[in-house]
C-alpha cells in the first residue's frame, strides 16, 4: 500500500487515480497516527517551500513521523515537484530548512534572456545513475514540468536523471530508500507511468 500524505498542498487527487490506473494499492491520508503504519510513503507538493514546511511543521508529531519512517524504518519514499525539493536542505524560495534526506540544495532558476521561469512544459529527462526508480525506461525518456526552482544534490551518485533548462539539474534524485523526481509523473504519460509502476514494486 502507497500513502499519499495529506498535509494541505499537493495534487492527491490525480496521483491517487494513477496509481489505481496502473493497478497498485495507495490511499490519501493526513492522520499522523494512521501514517505510522505506513509501508511506503508519496511526498507531493503544489506551491511554495517554506508553505509547505510550516504545514508539516504545523501538524503534531507528524514531521518527528515522516523522519522516523524515512531514517529509521527507511521505508521507500517518493518526493514529488516541490515533495522532491522538500527532501534537501534548504530552498532559496525561503528561510525554512527542508526535510534534509537528501544532501542538497534548492535554487531559483537563473536570470537568462529567453529563459521563461517558471520551466513549464515538457523536457527530456537524461538517465545518470542507474536506480529501481528509473528502471525500464526508454533512452531521453519525456517528462511535464512546472516549477521555478531546481535541485542539485551534492553526491553525483544521487543524481538519478539530469535535464537541461538555461543550467543542468537533477530532475530525479535517489539515497538509499528515499527518492525524489521534479517533474509530474501523473502527467507525463507512459514515461511517468513507468516511474510510478516502479516505485510501487520497491
Amino acid at each position: 500500500m502507497i500513502t499519499i500524505v495529506d498535509y494541505g498542498m499537493g495534487n492527491l487527487g490525480s496521483m491517487l487515480n494513477m496509481f489505481k490506473r496502473i493497478g497498485a494499492k495507495a490511499c490519501i491520508e493526513s492522520d499522523p497516527e494512521q501514517l505510522k503504519k505506513a509501508e511506503k510513503l508519496l511526498l507531493p507538493g503544489v506551491g511554495a517551500f517554506d508553505a509547505a514546511m510550516t504545514r508539516i511543521n504545523a501538524v503534531p508529531d507528524l514531521r518527528k513521523i515522516l523522519d522516523h519512517k524515512a531514517i529509521i524504518e527507511q521505508i521507500p519514499i517518493l518526493g514529488v515537484c516541490l515533495g522532491m525539493q522538500l527532501l534537501t536542505r534548504s530552498s532559496e524560495e525561503g528561510t525554512l530548512p527542508g526535510l534534509g534526506w537528501i544532501p542538497g540544495n534548492t535554487t531559483r532558476f537563473p536570470k537568462q534572456k529567453d529563459l521563461k521561469v517558471p520551466h513549464m512544459g515538457w523536457n527530456i529527462a537524461q538517465l545518470n545513475t542507474p536506480s529501481l526508480l528509473t528502471a525500464n525506461i526508454d533512452a531521453e525518456p519525456r517528462y511535464y514540468f512546472v516549477h521555478s526552482y531546481y535541485v542539485q544534490v551534492d553526491d553525483p551518485t544521487h543524481s538519478l536523471m539530469r535535464t537541461h533548462y538555461g543550467v543542468e539539474f537533477d530532475s530525479a534524485i535517489g539515497c538509499n530508500n528515499i527518492y525524489g523526481v521534479q517533474f509530474h509523473p501523473e502527467k507525463s504519460h507512459r514515461f511517468g507511468i513507468q516511474i510510478l509502476k516502479n516505485f510501487a514494486e520497491f
